[in-house]
């Protein structure tokens, strides 16, 4: 059995490495900037600032995009043309780096793009760093701030062009802007004439000294550290995890910062998931307890008045949608209008448990606040089981060593609960698998209805708020959970029937 586990194990290696990249895909390509959408957050959303805020805004940003690894390559390769340089994730605006990628495309010489674009910094850097002459007052002064700002959107623009009729139009308005001669005296850009002049030169020499043949040629660009890596082991030691900075990986737990609350998402789950996986794992066990005995004896009374009642009964309830029953169940026995037995919503008083008190004693004060999601936990489990139960008992009844037995004179339990039941077990064991991906899930409707503090309420906030770091950690977490449970549905499958063998 444990060579067994460890080929198991050896085979889901190849699978969860899927998971991880398809999960690294979403996270890379879900809509919005990481970047923004944090800073944004953590800054309060200010309003109109000055030019020192606006860079000391820059700044943080790139500090923040270094700390979140997206100032590295995508992957441990990339398959691009000869002329793509190996450096292009290196530029933090992804608007800027469209843009330059496309000029690439246009003329396939790189060399002379990247001055472009070392020129055009320099000019935003000149513009950045000046302010209006503070002796001017009035409409002067009015007409000099207004210069200034269109000045700089015209630069700023300039970064997210890559058509030369557009490129050519906005270096004309900025040299007419600098020219502009003034009464008495020169036009107040005048100072960013020489970084201006040198851009005019630098898009003149990217035009004339065009390469777009090396656009053609493919080109494979590798890269030992990536987001890929830093995302799955951290940024620290790759096998023991340490020296780490910002991250451990996804591989001990760490899948970032969710956009919603600024707070870990390991942090989030490590509170959500208890509730969920308590949960479902009683609601399962209380199912199983109850629909296995259901299944057995109206398969062994086929046509019976239990069988039929039963049938009736059980499929009443499966039909019955999960958000009716909920609701019906708080109108009735939440509800100070008719019988006030349980408390509405929540795991626990809301002002918590009172002083230090033993688990004993939580469990009997949180026991009302469980009662009726387990109700709405169990019901439908109860009801698909007991019918999957009684199918398989009635195929197993059938068999040949059944017969056998019973003309033995092997008493009815001995006949059903020994010798029929291990066997009709093995369609239940298939449906037990499941539960540990729907553990991760947890139960969105009945979390939210009853107020239960647990993965679906999580998951139904990160969607509403587009907080995918959350959605892409409750997907790996459900993948990798869905292979744990398929090695235990395979090792339970082997102790329900020793016919199973997993020895050869």
């Amino acid at each position: 059995m444990l060579k067994f586990i460890v080929k198991r194990v050896a085979v889901f290696i190849p699978t969860l490495f899927a998971i991880s990249l398809l999960a690294f895909a979403i996270s890379v390509n879900a809509p919005g900037d990481p970047v923004e959408i944090l800073y944004s957050g953590a800054k309060g959303g200010e309003g109109q600032a000055s030019s020192s805020q606006s860079e000391s805004a820059l700044q943080g940003k790139i500090q923040l995009r270094h700390e979140l690894g997206l100032d590295l390559p995508v992957f441990y390769f990339t398959l691009s043309n000869f002329a793509s340089p190996d450096t292009l994730y290196k530029v933090y605006d992804p608007d800027a780096k469209e843009a330059l990628d496309r000029l690439v495309n246009s003329y396939g010489n790189w060399k002379e793009i990247s001055v472009w674009y070392k020129s055009l910094m320099e000019l935003k850097t000149k513009m950045a760093s000046a302010s209006p002459d503070t002796a001017a007052s009035g409409e002067e002064k009015s007409k000099t701030e207004q210069l200034y700002d269109d000045a700089r959107q015209e630069i700023n623009s300039l970064f997210l062009c890559y058509e030369d009729v557009v490129i050519s139009s906005k270096i004309s308005k900025l040299e007419r802007m600098v020219n502009e001669e003034k009464t008495n005296h020169k036009s107040p850009l005048a100072f960013i004439a020489a970084p201006l002049s040198k851009c005019n030169a630098a898009f003149a020499a990217m035009k004339a000294n065009s390469s777009k043949w090396k656009t053609w040629i493919p080109a494979v660009h590798f890269y030992g550290y990536n987001q890929y890596h830093r995302w799955l082991f951290g940024d620290g030691k790759m096998l023991t995890g340490k020296d780490w900075q910002n991250t451990k990986g996804v591989v001990r737990g760490d899948f970032g910062i969710s956009y919603a609350t600024k707070l870990p998402v390991s942090e989030i789950i490590s509170k959500a998931l208890p509730w969920s996986l308590f949960f479902t794992l009683l609601s399962v066990l209380l199912a199983y307890i109850i629909s296995i005995p259901i299944g057995v004896k109206a398969a062994a009374n086929r046509g019976g008045i239990f069988d039929r009642s039963s049938s009736l009964i059980l499929f009443m309830l499966y039909s019955l949608p999960v958000f009716f029953l909920a609701t019906l169940l708080l109108m009735t026995f939440a509800n100070p209008h008719v019988f006030n037995v349980f408390p509405a919503s929540g795991v626990k008083p809301p002002a918590g448990y009172p002083g230090e008190i033993s688990l004993w004693e939580k469990i009997k004060i949180s026991l009302p606040y469980l009662i009726l999601p387990l109700i709405c936990y169990t019901y439908s489990s109860l009801a698909f089981l007991s019918r999957t139960m009684r199918v398989a008992m009635l195929d197993v009844i059938g068999q040949d060593y059944v017969r056998t037995a019973k003309a033995k004179g092997l008493s009815y339990y001995r006949v059903i609960y020994k010798h029929g039941l291990r066997n009709a077990l093995l369609p239940i064991i298939t449906v037990f698998s499941n539960i540990f991906p729907a553990a991760v899930g947890g139960s969105v409707i009945i979390e939210v209805i009853f107020g239960i503090p647990g993965m679906g309420q999580e998951i139904f906030g990160a969607i509403g708020t587009k907080d995918y770091t959350m959605i892409v950690a409750v997907f790996t977490l459900s993948g990798f959970m869905t292979l744990v449970g398929y090695l235990v549905a395979d090792i339970l499958y082997a102790i329900a029937d020793p016919r199973i063998s997993y020895s050869k």
